[in-house]
């Protein structure tokens, strides 16, 4: 009822703003906003407009798919991920309570906006589909996109949620069709096939991927040639049910951006998802948008070999992931990451010739860099201690679990050290022909690095993890301070750790990894400004 108030009630403003416009001595020129009006009644209109946004934005508060939170004691929105999601209860607030929800509150943040968006130059916003874009062709435009992610969002779905509460408070003023577009790439995902594939004899998923590949190529004609084409990609690879980690989303854009002649020049990731949504929460969702930087491929382009592209990638891509190492991207990014240095070599050849002469494809491409991904974190245990590269084994196959005290012996050898060592050490507990790794509330809530005789990188990584839980930044900072040259290390073990974590499915045991590489940058420049009442470790 009160989103029906709501909707119906901005045409009534409409109404009063143009009245008051008027009499205000601002003249009427009787063109409306969408057709470049400048006078009362578009100026009336442009009000309706940011009062529909704000009934719109009311909708994911007042609803029955909205939840309570109720450690806050409001309203959580209904949309906590991209899709329509299954609740067993729902909040039912009072949209004038001054909480979550609150339709005052939602006009004030407008409003707050607006004043502090920037008056000149004045902007203009138009709706086009991107595979023509015939009213551009005249154009030299900076091209700034993120595509959408395959069939891992319903766009129309959640458009409609919205758009019938935006035709019933703006339908009469503005332009525009009865309900989003819908169709869907997979075939058994809607019931009747789209009427655009039938139209058309295709299969829905390749009416996606040719709609992509059309974009792209007008992209391509219509690009200032001065400036690079951008491309966010926020979507995460997945593993397949035989060990493959790929993502058809990514490898559907990346073919659309090879085929129609771009090159990756550049990439890194941006920090855009914020850690109180839904989605991100006790979950490893990512943590950052990745940016693609693609210009056009020179004509001339070499073809090269897949053994040669594979040397270039294992000389070219380790330089890349320290550098995002240093620049404490999170683990739960790297792998997507990763994909740019790695296509950006790709991308610079015509083409990538397989042994029996056919051209690598864009799948194939992203397994080799997820391979030398793998190498690149599996190298960096050379540079642990031996009990920590121990450690990391064990890990592997056993996490904290037990496992059989032979095992662990022979295991020891291969890394050059013993399990009475290892007890030593502190990280270990044997008993009764059975040994496990000591989980981080085993550990002394009392360590010392200065004063353990045998400091592993191990029980570095673990005590930061627990000091940073238990007593947050500044302590973690303290620390790593006294830890010394073993804090890098003890950094690069977490980005290990949390790889096999999340190749074993072993989510919850990841998520300390992740938080700590996150946490990283505050972490260490607070320790740059500690002076901890013992010495560094050398």
């Amino acid at each position: 009822m009160a989103l029906t108030t709501f909707s119906d009630l901005v045409g009534e403003a409409r109404e009063q703003v143009y009245r008051d416009a008027v009499a205000a001595g601002l003249p009427d020129d009787g063109v409306p906003l969408h057709d470049g009006g400048r006078g009362a009644s578009a100026y009336a209109d442009a009000v309706a407009t940011y009062l529909g946004l704000t009934s719109s934005k009311a909708t994911v508060f007042h609803n029955t798919l909205a939840r309570w939170r109720g450690s806050e004691g409001k309203s959580a929105p209904a949309f906590g991920r991209q899709a329509l999601p299954m609740v067993w209860d729902y909040a039912e607030v009072n949209p004038f309570a001054g909480a979550g929800g609150d339709y005052f509150g939602i006009v004030d943040g407008a409003i707050g906006v607006l004043t502090s968006l920037p008056a000149h130059p004045p902007g203009e916003a138009d709706q086009a589909n991107a595979t023509v874009l015939a009213d551009y062709a005249y154009r030299s435009m900076i091209v700034s996109t993120d595509p959408p992610y395959y069939d891992n969002i319903g766009y129309a779905d959640l458009s409609d949620f919205f758009y019938i509460w935006l035709r019933r408070s703006l339908g009469q003023r503005l332009p525009g069709p009865v309900l989003a577009p819908c169709w869907c790439p997979r075939p058994r995902s809607w019931w009747p096939p789209p009427t655009a594939s039938r139209a058309t004899g295709t299969r829905p998923e390749n009416f996606f991927e040719q709609g992509l590949l059309q974009a792209f190529a007008r992209m391509r004609e219509v690009a200032h040639p001065a400036y690079p084409l951008t491309v966010y990609y926020a979507f995460k690879q997945a593993e397949t049910d035989g060990g493959e980690v790929a993502s058809t989303g990514w490898e559907t854009m990346l073919e659309g951006l090879v085929r129609t002649g771009f090159q990756i020049t550049g990439t890194w990731p941006m920090r855009t998802e914020g850690s109180t949504r839904h989605v991100a929460m006790s979950t490893n969702a990512l943590a950052s948008s990745i940016v693609l930087v693609c210009r056009v491929r020179p004509e001339g382009a070499a073809m090269i070999t897949r053994r040669d592209f594979v040397r270039e990638l294992q000389r070219e891509l380790p330089r890349a992931l320290r550098d995002l190492q240093r620049g404490n991207i999170a683990p739960v990014d790297l792998a997507q990451a990763a994909i740019g240095p790695g296509m950006a070599v790709f991308s610079r050849y015509r083409r990538v010739v397989e042994a029996d002469g056919s051209a690598m494809n864009v799948r194939t491409a992203l397994a080799l860099i997820n391979q030398v991904l793998d190498e690149f974190l599996a190298e960096q245990e050379g540079e642990f201690d031996p009990d920590t590269r121990w450690a990391v084994a064990w890990f592997e196959q056993y996490a904290f679990e037990e496992g059989p005290f032979g095992d662990a012996e022979t295991l020891s050898k291969a890394k050059n050290t013993s399990v009475q060592g290892l007890v030593e050490a502190g990280i270990l507990h044997a008993r009764a022909g059975k040994v496990r790794l000591l989980r981080r509330d085993e550990l002394p809530s009392d360590w010392d690095p200065a004063r353990d005789r045998r400091v592993t990188v191990w029980e570095v990584t673990h005590h930061l993890i627990r000091t940073l839980e238990e007593k947050g930044e500044v302590a973690a900072a303290e620390l790593l301070a006294r830890v010394g040259p073993l804090g890098d290390p003890a950094r690069d073990l977490a980005y290990r750790l949390y790889t096999i974590c999340e190749r074993k499915g072993w989510a919850q045991e990841a998520l300390p990894y992740n938080a700590l590489v996150a946490s990283w940058s505050d972490v260490g420049r607070l320790a740059g400004q500690a002076q901890p009442e013992q010495g560094r470790l050398l």
